[in-house]
């Protein structure tokens, strides 16, 4: 799972939410996103693999109605592995 150690420029979006500790399984963070609440720089996307970069801005969609969420993270580097919350959090910037 670790892009660097691919080779790539690039890590799936499903698993860059499990590394990032969005959800306790990867599988649920595979459901969310086809639910269709992602999106990577503006476009809407409901695909888990779609490709995340470091730079990327994503925003998530997360509750219905009054008590609905919008989540904005700059997305700072790849993972390299499901780490503990302090290594996850330097994944990304909230942007407020």
């Amino acid at each position: 799972m670790a892009a660097e150690a691919e080779g790539r420029d690039y890590q799936r979006l499903d698993a860059w939410l499990w590394c990032a500790r969005f959800r306790k399984t990867r599988a649920e963070c595979a459901r969310l996103v086809e639910k269709g609440v992602a999106r990577i720089n503006r476009l809407p996307t409901d695909k888990p693999h779609a490709k995340l970069r470091p730079g990327d801005v994503l925003t998530l969609a997360v509750g219905q109605g009054a008590s609905g969420q919008i989540i904005l993270w700059r997305v700072l580097a790849l993972a390299e592995r499901r780490g503990p919350a302090t290594e996850a959090q330097a994944l990304y910037e909230v942007i407020t």
